[in-house]
């Protein structure tokens, strides 16, 4: 497949690590662009939902595909999420053409873009309710599972797939509620400081409109995620459009998952023998 240039490629809510994430179209995604620059707008590795019995080598080649574009020229900028919080302590971290940090401000053709994840608006992610929110997302990785056999099935029978979480959170007008909300928070904040542009993630809702208020207006973006939506956002010549993934498109060129066929071999350490060679130089 010929790569499409892009000057700047948005994705956020990856959540690497769980079940809900979709590994491959993730990967066919990245090897089908070339981006300037590549902006992991938090959530890409599930911190909270982490677990080394499951993080399978599909997962870990999405982290590899990051790694060969940089390797290649791509700039990239990972802004932390509460899902990769623990990656906070390092921000404003900058090695060669990677920049990890929780906000990212950048001129595009005389125009200011504010970057962000956006759970700083969320109180679910904060103190005792953050807890609750944890145990939230086990559950939710049960309804992907779920979600996963009934579209297994549906395929059989020729049917459309569909999504449980996405349908469960559209019916709910608490949801509809809390997403409008936050966005009009986001875009007041953009507002008052003066950007053109407010780039979120977070909320796992795709989303590109021009938010006015009394102050002024600003286009409030967000990337959606990668466990119920498959979207990202992409900039070029000076417009920016939401990214649906089509599996139609990557039929042919499906991305090959390099599975281990060897075991490693096993390690045969005295431990006392090391200990008691390291006493002796210790005495020496």
């Amino acid at each position: 497949m010929e790569k499409r240039t892009v000057e700047i490629a948005v994705i956020s809510d990856l959540h690497l690590g769980t079940y809900g994430c979709h590994a491959e179209e993730i990967l066919n995604y990245l090897q089908s662009i070339a981006p300037q620059i590549l902006i992991l707008n938090g959530d890409i590795i599930d911190g909270w939902q982490f677990s080394k019995r499951y993080f399978p080598v599909s997962h870990m080649q999405v982290i590899k595909e990051i790694m060969t574009l940089m390797n290649n020229g791509t700039r990239i900028v990972y802004i932390t999420g509460n899902h990769d919080e623990m990656l906070r302590r390092y921000c404003d971290l900058q090695i060669g053409n990677f920049q990890l940090t929780d906000k990212f401000v950048i001129e595009i053709n005389g125009k200011k873009a504010w970057f962000f994840h956006g759970d700083v608006f969320d109180a679910t992610t904060k103190g005792s309710a953050k807890i609750i929110a944890k145990l939230g997302g086990h559950g939710y990785d049960l309804l992907i599972l779920l979600n996963r056999f009934i579209n297994a099935i549906l395929k059989i029978f020729g049917r459309e797939k569909m999504s449980l979480s996405k349908k469960v959170k559209d019916s709910v007008k608490k949801a509809v509620s809390w997403i409008a909300d936050f966005e009009q928070t986001a875009a007041e904040l953009a507002i008052a400081k003066k950007y053109d542009y407010v780039v979120c993630g977070h909320i796992h809702q795709p989303q590109k409109r021009v938010i006015e208020t009394k102050e002024g207006n600003v286009i409030y973006l967000n990337s959606g995620d990668w466990v119920e939506n498959l979207t990202a956002l992409e900039y070029n010549n000076d417009e920016w459009e939401i990214y649906q993934y089509d599996e139609k498109q990557f039929l042919k060129d499906h991305v090959r998952i390099v599975t281990r066929d060897k075991k490693l071999p096993g390690l045969n350490v005295e431990t006392n023998e090391i200990s008691l060679f390291i006493d002796t130089l210790i005495s020496q």
